[in-house]
């Protein structure tokens, strides 16, 4: 018989990627680094597969070691909520999770609708704001968790998904063939509108911002009124949208990426339940069907890249 694989290991692993180190992670699951180290190397012989590499002073995760990650999380994310179906106790009290609207819209009914049937004694309290309103309340110690457009070179979050960042028009108009182009996006600090707007430069289009708004339900408006065109990722894609390429005089786009921020001081079994639950559930997220998807004729939807985290910054 196959012997299984040991939780309180892929506990360990996953801290070390979230972390960012293995000293941290020590720390995080109240073990020595030596201890940690340990468990590493148990884990690489009993997968039979080197998980981490080193890149200087770096332990990066190999390939082999993405892959584990997606398993591990689902594997630690059940067994939490198969031992607190039979414990209704186990978790009790309140956590605050600050989100963009738009990721509040797509993602969280299904997250805290199975959260809240496995964890019926904790109460979510959630807060839809832009990202650097949401970094602000949770400097303030008003939120406990939240998630934000990842960018490392603002604020130090951990990336949770990612997916594509797409040009959108509408399918019944033609907004974006006018000259200047007109843009409905973000505020003036959105990462995505810096990142269009950038983008449109590098290759001398002219534009000019119509609407803007942190409000991803405004915008998804103006681009389906024909008003404007704007960047979408592609989850957020409605019927009557239409993508647009370079072919169109759009360059392309980096991804969207999400990234999680969590506070310290909150109870770690609890803010270990509900991090890991967000994190796994946003990995195992798909794009939308073909059927019903707002693509442009002949486009075949793209699978996100595994193991990485994406964030919103309306």
């Amino acid at each position: 018989m196959v012997a299984p694989l040991d939780l309180d290991q892929l506990r360990t692993f996953i801290a070390i990627v979230d972390m960012g180190s293995f000293t941290r992670a020590a720390d995080e699951v109240n073990k020595t680094q030596s201890a940690v180290s340990m468990q590493m190397r148990r884990l690489e012989e009993r997968v039979g597969k080197a998980l981490f590499e080193k890149d200087g002073r770096i332990n990066r995760l190999t390939g082999d070691g993405e892959r584990l990650l997606a398993y591990a999380r689902r594997l630690v994310r059940l067994n939490n909520e198969t031992l607190a179906a039979f414990d209704e106790e186990a978790l009790a009290g309140t956590i605050r999770l600050g989100t963009p609207d738009d990721y509040a819209d797509r993602y969280m009914p299904d997250i805290i609708a199975r959260f809240a049937k496995t964890n019926p004694h904790v109460e979510l309290t959630i807060t839809c704001e832009p990202s650097k309103d949401l970094i602000e309340k949770l400097n303030r110690n008003e939120l406990d968790i939240a998630l934000v457009t990842h960018n490392p070179k603002v604020r130090n979050s951990i990336m949770v998904r990612s997916e594509p960042l797409l040009w959108v028009t509408s399918m019944a108009h033609s907004a974006h063939t006018e000259t200047p182009v007109p843009l409905a996006v973000g505020r003036r600090d959105c990462d995505w509108r810096q990142l269009g707007c950038a983008a449109l430069d590098s290759v001398g289009r002219e534009y000019s911002i119509l609407f803007t708004s942190w409000s991803s339900t405004v915008v998804a408006s103006a681009v389906l009124a024909g008003l404007a065109v704007s960047l979408l990722p592609e989850s957020a894609l409605r019927p009557g949208m239409r993508i647009l390429t370079p072919a169109d005089g759009f360059p392309a786009l980096p991804p969207a990426e999400i990234g999680m921020i969590r506070r310290p001081g909150v109870p770690t079994v609890l803010m270990d339940a509900i991090t890991d639950h967000i994190a796994a559930s946003l990995d195992n997220m798909t794009p939308p069907e073909e059927g019903g998807d707002p693509r442009s004729p002949g486009r075949k939807g793209r699978n996100r890249q595994k193991g990485h985290l994406m964030m919103s910054s309306w």
